[in-house]
Formats: structure tokens, sequence, C-alpha cells
């Protein structure tokens, strides 16, 4: 779905990517860890081409991201950026009609296909009440769910969020990452996510690229990864993996900083 070789990036001359390779299969839910200033966030903006490599290439099923225009990407890859602040006085369900404009001709209007795709996405994020009240007025979670409407509106096959639940209180995190993981499963959708969230990255995510000096240091199951070894190398805490028997699944334990 997704495949990166050999990507390497710098600003001003600064490493921040340095021979990346990655694949990204088709409907898989990937999480993305590491240190700040290890180059997560700049590795997302590369997967829809808001940024350009130095070397390597970025592929979306068998054609390279440099090759398609905006439009055609935003056609089959949206994005849920970090922050979810819009200081415009826009309706909600003019935030998500925004998700149609890569399909719109110029001066077209919303077509009946249009208006029934942007209800539906606002339907299965739960936002449809809120169609009429200005964005800015609404909660994180609520002003999130309705970004990730304009997001579905797409109708994409890969969504990439940046700290999707930063700023978001307790509930409404697991209400986001309960939402986005529900349509993978359902329609398919790969979705790549950053997060410093280890203990959300483990609940959600099929696997786990850990990155480390601008390199992939790690990858694979959330158990392979976040091994107690690698926990203190890269983060220098202490970690381990217990069986939850109320979720009936392996969760991972932070015990604090550790001395390497």
């Amino acid at each position: 779905m997704l495949r990166i070789e050999d990507l390497k990036f710098s600003y001003k001359e600064k490493p921040v990517l340095d021979g990346v390779d990655l694949n990204i299969r088709e409907g898989e839910v990937i999480g993305i860890i590491g240190p700040n200033g290890c180059g997560k966030t700049t590795l997302l903006k590369h997967l829809n081409r808001n940024l350009h490599p130095d070397v390597g290439k970025v592929f979306v099923g068998s054609e390279d991201l440099e090759d398609l225009t905006k439009s055609q990407i935003a056609r089959r890859i949206a994005s849920v950026p970090q922050t979810n602040e819009i200081r415009f006085s826009f309706m909600a369900r003019d935030i998500v009609a925004m998700g149609r404009m890569p399909f719109m001709q110029t001066f077209s209007g919303e077509s009946s296909d249009d208006v029934r795709i942007i209800n539906e996405a606002m339907q299965r994020t739960n936002v449809l009440k809120f169609a009429d009240q200005l964005i800015n007025t609404m909660s994180g979670g609520e002003r999130q769910r309705v970004i990730i409407a304009r997001a579905l509106a797409q109708t994409p096959e890969i969504i990439l969020l940046d700290e999707p639940t930063l700023h978001l209180d307790i509930s409404a995190q697991f209400d986001i990452l309960d939402l986005v993981t529900n349509l993978s499963r359902e329609d398919g959708l790969t979705v790549v996510i950053v997060s410093h969230d280890l203990p959300m990255v483990v609940r959600y995510c099929d696997r786990i690229v850990m990155l480390k000096d601008h390199r992939i240091f790690a990858m694979g199951t959330p158990e392979e990864v976040l091994t107690p070894e690698n926990m203190r190398e890269i983060f220098e805490v202490d970690a381990v993996f217990e069986y939850d028997e109320t979720m009936k699944r392996n969760v991972v334990r932070l015990f604090g900083s550790c001395t390497k």
C-alpha cells in the first residue's frame, strides 16, 4: 500500500531521516514511535508529499508520489494533523465538506454524491448532530471527530494521524482511537499513527515502527518492539508486557526512568 525506499531528508543540512525503508500493508494500523526529534512527524509528512525527500522514494501502490498531483494524492491519502485548532467560524459541516474538494471541479459545487458522502462521514463519526454548530465552539474531542469526518469525506485508502489524542481527555482518547481502528477493520483503511502514548499504541496498533537517530531501530508487533531492552535504549524507562485478564490481551506497563 505504502512503500518507502532509502528515504533521506535534512533540514538545513541537519539530517532528520537517514536511509528509511518501510512497507506499510493494506488495512493495517501501524504506529510510529520514538524520542523527540527522531523524525516521526517528518516521516509522516513524506507519506502525503508535504515534504520532498532529498534521496529515496515514496510509493502509494505502484505509483511514485512525486508523479502525482496534490489532488490525486488527496483522493487516496487523508491527514489528521497534530492540532485541530480552527480560527475561523466555520460550521462543522463546512469543515467536513472540505474533504470533497479534491473531487470537485472549479465552481461546480457539491454533487448529490458529495452530499451523501459528507453526511455518511458525519454519521459514522457521530458529529451529524453538530452539523450547524461553529467549529470553534466545540470541545477538543468533538473537533477531532469533525476533522476525522473531513478525512473520511475524502474516501481515502490511507489515513495519517499525527498525535491524534494530544490535549484530549481520557475518554475522548479512547473514543477517537476506537473510531479510527473500527474504520480500518470495517473499510480496510490503512492507518498510520504517530504517537508518544505507548499504552495506546500497544492497544490499537498491529505493528510498531520505532525510530532512533533518524533511522528505524526496531519494527514488528508491539511485543517484538517494546522489549525491556528497547525501552531502556530508546526511552530510558523500565517496562514490561503483562497479560490483562479484563482486556484479554497483553498491555505494556511502565515503571519509570532507569539507569542505563
